[in-house]
């Protein structure tokens, strides 16, 4: 049995396209920034466009949750990364032109948005498809590291762009990244037993029946919504206090630094341990999330803020893979997309609220009355969770099985490889063609 995730050529498939992907994004956010001030010297329209691409990712995400479980994941996630490629090329030749349009901008911003509504289920469901149970967690953690990794080199390289080359190859960039993504894609072999075909109403039904029956699961989604909308009030009110009363600008930079590195350093450790309850170390790990929030409600010295937001993200790294495992061993694979999707929805949908909500407080009462706020109720509701019982008992014997259903009786995907496909129809002299092992993943049939 194969040992390493890195050895199952779908995996590696998967690990490059999002590798990827993540990289020609985590350019976009300074460009897109640089190139609508430049063009309309208006806050307001830069806010125009990231809302144009928000909204729709949050109106459809339950709806591609619903694409990504009746049909071949790896089909959707290829036909939105060739979408959100023409978006993006699109902008980056408007900004390439000299004359971008703000109505442009903000259309391709939209179909991006709602492609991406339909992409983001995907990537549980293909993760199931390419790893076997054992080696899931080891392959979400090399996800979390390859991801992290490109995320901390993005903004660097979308300087280097926006200074050199202009904010337009930034988009140019992106849009080949998802061509590239595409492209691995296309070789990915994933075997798809869609169910019967029912109603849209009924599979959103079914998909939210499934979060309600697990009170581990909805309860932490509550958790980590929780932590968004603190992260936005950090985000907020963070640069102000930071150039103001820490040293300046570069202490903001080196925060965010600091947080890029330690959400790395926790992927790596989720990758090497197994916690016995991993859902309870999990949110407990969320819950470091109220020191950097406190550091700069004090405010401590700057190392000590920036030390903070580096523990506070390693929490982060560590959960995100541990919890992506859990959700794919013990949720049917017929619903996993739509789960997932409840999952993204709830945490795109709290962030906006701390946004809003933080400089209304910091006008009230001062940005430290919403800084201490947000960090004692993170540290509150994630550390909380511990009184759920089936967030202490997940991962031992007291955890309660899977809830039988009709999604169960569908076979999960399975992904291969070309070469994987050619060594299964080798014939060893002297022996009969046997038909292919469906259970040689180890994914269960």
């Amino acid at each position: 049995m194969t040992r390493h995730p890195l050895r199952l050529g779908g995996f590696r498939l998967l690990l490059a396209g999002r590798t990827v992907s993540t990289l020609g994004d985590a350019v976009v956010p300074a460009a897109l920034a640089i190139a609508v001030t430049r063009a309309t010297g208006s806050s307001a329209s830069l806010a125009l466009v990231l809302g144009c691409a928000m909204v729709p990712r949050l109106l459809l995400l339950p709806v591609g949750g619903v694409v990504g479980d009746r049909f071949d994941p790896r089909l959707v996630a290829l036909t939105t990364d060739l979408v959100r490629a023409v978006a993006q090329l699109m902008v980056g030749l408007e900004l390439l032109g000299g004359h971008p349009s703000l109505p442009h901008v903000a259309a391709a911003s939209a179909v991006g948005g709602t492609a991406s509504a339909f992409a983001m289920p995907t990537a549980s469901p293909l993760v199931v498809a390419a790893v076997p149970d054992a080696l899931r967690l080891q392959a979400n953690a090399l996800l979390g590291t390859a991801t992290g990794t490109a995320q901390l080199a993005g903004p660097a390289l979308a300087g280097v762009l926006v200074y050199t080359a202009g904010p337009g190859w930034a988009f140019v960039l992106d849009g080949a990244s998802f061509t590239l993504s595409a492209a691995l894609l296309t070789r990915l072999r994933v075997d798809h037993s869609p169910g019967e075909p029912r109603s849209l109403r009924r599979d959103l039904t079914e998909g939210w029946r499934e979060v309600r029956s697990r009170d581990w699961y909805w309860t932490s989604l509550i958790a980590h919504g929780v932590w968004n909308g603190a992260s936005a009030v950090l985000l907020t009110l963070g640069p102000l206090i930071a150039a103001t009363r820490l040293g300046g600008d570069g202490t903001w930079v080196a925060l965010t630094q600091a947080g890029a590195v330690g959400l790395l350093a926790g992927s790596l450790i989720a990758g090497r341990l197994r916690p016995r309850r991993p859902v309870l170390a999990g949110n407990l790990a969320l819950a470091l999330y109220g020191l950097p929030l406190a550091a700069l409600a004090v405010p401590t010295p700057a190392p000590v803020a920036v030390a903070a937001q580096a523990v506070a993200m390693a929490g982060l790294g560590f959960l995100n893979p541990v919890w992506k495992t859990v959700v794919q061993q013990d949720f049917p694979a017929g619903t996993l997309a739509r789960v997932t999707s409840y999952d993204w929805l709830l945490s795109l949908a709290a962030a906006p609220v701390g946004y809003v909500l933080a400089p209304l407080a910091a006008d009230a009462w001062g940005d430290r009355v919403p800084l201490l706020a947000a960090a004692g109720l993170v540290t509150l509701v994630c550390a909380g969770t511990a009184a759920v019982p089936g967030v202490r008992r997940y991962g031992t014997r007291e955890s309660a099985p899977r809830t039988p259903g009709p999604a169960t009786e569908r076979p999960p995907a399975r992904a291969r490889d070309e070469r994987e496909e050619q060594e299964e129809r080798r014939v060893r002299p002297g022996e009969r063609a046997q038909p292919p092992d469906r259970t040689r993943s180890g994914i269960r049939p």
